[in-house]
């Protein structure tokens, strides 16, 4: 019996050789991980802004919008308030309106008695009358329309014997007066008028001049 076996050949030995041993090449596997590695990071990747910055726009974008509801509480208020100025405004005017209505009123119907007056006046001249009762009837009509005027608010001005003010007399004439009345009123020829501090007319008046002073301008 034969217990020795033979060797094998060197063909058969590497070809037993080359199929037990297999080389996997993963120099692919590599390169397509580093490509994959560079791809772009999916949507909902995490926020990495620093907190602090999150909360300064929070504040930022809350203070924009106080700011916008206190502009538009403001526009409502200013339009509100100009409404109510209109309003008050027009008011005002018509109330001064129905006064000066009524001021006029008030001044046609005290010169009524005024009118009626002077008609009589004229019916006296016509029938007849004495001048003493033409006389009187004129004195009452100017004392009916001092009257109206005086209900008017309007006065005359005390001129005769006062100081010369060139603000409320007109000088037409000048007299030689004696000493101590030199720059005094000393006649009147139409009376001024004044309504509360609005001077109406002034006063056409003849003023006191020294007689010394004219004789030496006349020299």
């Amino acid at each position: 019996m034969d217990f020795y076996k033979p060797r094998a050949r060197n063909s058969e030995l590497d070809e037993n050789a080359e199929s037990e041993i297999r080389v996997t090449d993963r120099r692919r596997s590599f390169l397509e991980d580093d490509a994959n590695s560079g791809a772009v990071a999916p949507a909902d990747s995490p926020d990495l802004k620093p907190t602090y910055v999150a909360d300064l726009e929070a504040r930022t974008e809350a203070a924009e919008k106080l700011t916008q509801e206190v502009q538009s509480r403001f526009e409502q208020l200013r339009s509100q308030l100009q409404r109510e100025t209109d309003d008050t405004r027009q008011r005002l005017n018509r109330a001064a309106d129905d006064r000066a209505e009524r001021g006029k009123t008030d001044f046609i119907a005290g010169l009524l008695p005024v009118l009626d007056n002077l008609q009589r006046a004229t019916e006296a001249a016509e029938s007849g009358s004495t001048p003493e009762q033409i006389v009187e009837g004129v004195r009452r009509t100017a004392a009916s329309f001092e009257s109206a005027l005086a209900a008017a608010g309007v006065e005359p001005l005390k001129s005769v014997g006062q100081e010369f003010d060139p603000e409320l007399h007109d000088a037409v004439e000048t007299v030689p007066v004696k000493a101590g009345e030199e720059g005094k009123v000393v006649a009147e020829y139409t009376r001024g008028y004044r309504i509360g501090d609005r001077l109406l007319r002034p006063a056409r008046v003849k003023v006191g001049r020294s007689s010394h002073r004219m004789r030496t301008a006349g020299e």
